[in-house]
């Protein structure tokens, strides 16, 4: 009796919960929002149990048939989508709605409450403690790590002999994964080459498991999508991604101990000092994974805090750098003039440095920058942000209730008409300094903006440099993979369900 009383009662709720959303004040804001037409009670759901690439097209179709902002919603969540850089700088300069939306609960299980993640006073926390890490001076101590990475790669494909063809996802995220973990984290992953192709294995997996369960309301709650068959596959991936990091800490953790934690003293003096001790810092090869050691020690983060953080810049560190260079590398073998280019700078940086980069030259890099950035406008590693907003915001045209779900188009305002003409064509020179300075500050945020924006961001095009640089020196680069079949999905970052493959053509240089 008990149970079918309790199964009248919740529906009755809901209902009434229903009602109240969308016939009250929240929903007469709401649904003045233009939008695709919905179902009751289940509003959009329909539209969006699809695939993965039909998801990614049917962002794209709304984005422009509602221009600049579109509105959805599934049972009681409503769900608001602006990419025109007025609203973005709204919701992105705010210091109030810094906190991510639902949607990134599902992390929760893998990434935990990480700068990622967390709101509120955790987060502000969680920065102040891991700003120092990408301070200059710390910086420049991964320089050698990254060209030593970039080198790596070249090296490998010179190995191979002649010709080589590469599938890029795989072949470059593992030089991006040996470099985060070598810089941030401290570790080598040469002991560790079978862990390694897990992890990266995995975190592919997860996702396809996170877009599976994104639209799908009834497996939002962490106990109830555990008992699905996805949710048991869920919980074995965990167990690598975790057991990856956790590896990680406790050779970090090991190292520190052998050395009576000597290289954790004085951090701080050491982060800040001038440009004449850098050498001494160089020798040491501070790292985040060291800075948060030191924070759990001073009792400011627990084990699990540790696990967090390197759980994140392990996953955001690698995969975005990765998919970046790979759009780079695809984008200069079909514009020949403009590779032929890159390579004249590098060609003359290198000769200028006798063969080596440094912190200086990686900076002088000014066209490869150029085109690292017009890769990232069209291809944005990080492809949409979401908030919620925690009051009524008042945008150009309308109001957004409270407790919205909020997506940020940044793949819509990078490919803007309206802001960049002829936005479908790869062009450097849209980021020479006359072309920026009169440019809006918001129709450009690969790195997001405002007071969340990438505490990585300059780290990240150091790496892209340090990585693509030596290979347009030693390689001329071919499509055999074009563009125009790309075939995006919804994932964590941009990625194409197709392989990007390209063939690398040793450059033959003249005895002078």
């Amino acid at each position: 009796m008990f149970i079918i009383i309790l199964l009248l009662f919740i529906p009755v709720v809901y209902l009434a919960r229903y009602y109240y959303v969308h016939n009250g004040q929240y929903g007469r804001l709401f649904h003045k929002i233009p939008g695709p037409s919905s179902y009751p009670i289940i509003g959009h759901l329909l539209l969006v149990l699809c695939s993965r690439e039909e998801l990614w097209k049917l962002l794209l179709t709304l984005s422009t048939q509602y221009y600049p902002i579109f509105k959805a919603w599934v049972f009681l969540y409503g769900f608001v989508s602006i990419q025109h850089p007025d609203d973005l700088e709204i919701i992105l300069s705010s210091t109030k709605n810094i906190d991510k939306s639902m949607i990134y609960e599902i992390f929760h299980p893998w990434l935990g409450m990480g700068l990622l993640t967390s709101g509120g006073s955790k987060w502000h926390s969680r920065r102040k403690i891991l700003t120092p890490t990408f301070h200059f001076n710390i910086l420049q101590q991964f320089i050698e790590i990254l060209v030593e990475e970039g080198e790596s790669m070249t090296r490998s494909l010179k190995n191979a002999g002649g010709i080589v063809t590469k599938d890029l996802e795989p072949f470059i995220s593992e030089h991006t994964l040996n470099a985060i973990c070598e810089t941030a984290m401290g570790t080598s992953l040469q002991e560790m080459n079978a862990f390694q192709q897990q992890y990266r294995k995995a975190v592919h997996r997860m996702g396809e498991l996170f877009v599976h369960r994104l639209f799908r309301p009834w497996l939002h709650v962490n106990w109830i999508y555990s008992l699905t068959p996805k949710g048991k596959e869920q919980k074995n991936i965990l167990k690598i991604l975790h057991g990856f990091t956790e590896k990680i800490i406790a050779k970090r953790k090991n190292y520190h101990k052998c050395t009576d934690g000597q290289y954790l003293r004085n951090f701080d003096k050491e982060t800040m000092a001038d440009d004449t001790e850098t050498t001494t810092i160089k020798k040491k090869r501070l790292a985040m994974l060291d800075l948060l050691i030191l924070a759990s020690q001073e009792g400011l983060l627990t084990d699990l805090d540790i696990r967090e953080e390197i759980d994140t810049f392990t996953l955001e560190g690698h995969d975005t750098t990765s998919m970046a260079i790979c759009f780079t590398l695809c984008l200069l073998a079909e514009h020949k003039d403009i590779q032929n280019c890159v390579r004249e700078e590098v060609d003359t940086i290198m000769k200028e440095n006798k063969g080596n980069l440094t912190m200086k030259s990686l900076q002088d890099l000014q066209y490869l920058e150029r085109c690292i950035k017009e890769a990232l406008r069209i291809y944005p590693s990080v492809f949409f942000i979401s908030r919620v907003n925690s009051e009524e915001v008042q945008l150009k045209s309308y109001i957004i209730p409270a407790r919205t779900i909020i997506h940020l188009n940044i793949v819509g305002v990078h490919r803007d008409p309206n802001f960049w003409p002829n936005p479908e064509i790869f062009d450097p020179d849209r980021f020479l300094p006359d072309n920026i300075k009169n440019r809006h500050p918001y129709s450009y945020i690969p790195f997001s903006a405002g007071p969340r924006n990438c505490i990585g961001q300059r780290f990240a095009l150091l790496e892209m440099k340090a990585m693509i640089a030596p290979l347009i020196h030693n390689f001329y680069i071919e499509p055999v993979d074009y563009l125009k079949d790309l075939r995006p999905i919804a994932d964590f970052v941009f990625r194409p369900l197709n392989p990007l493959r390209l063939k690398f053509i040793p450059v033959v240089k003249k005895c002078i």
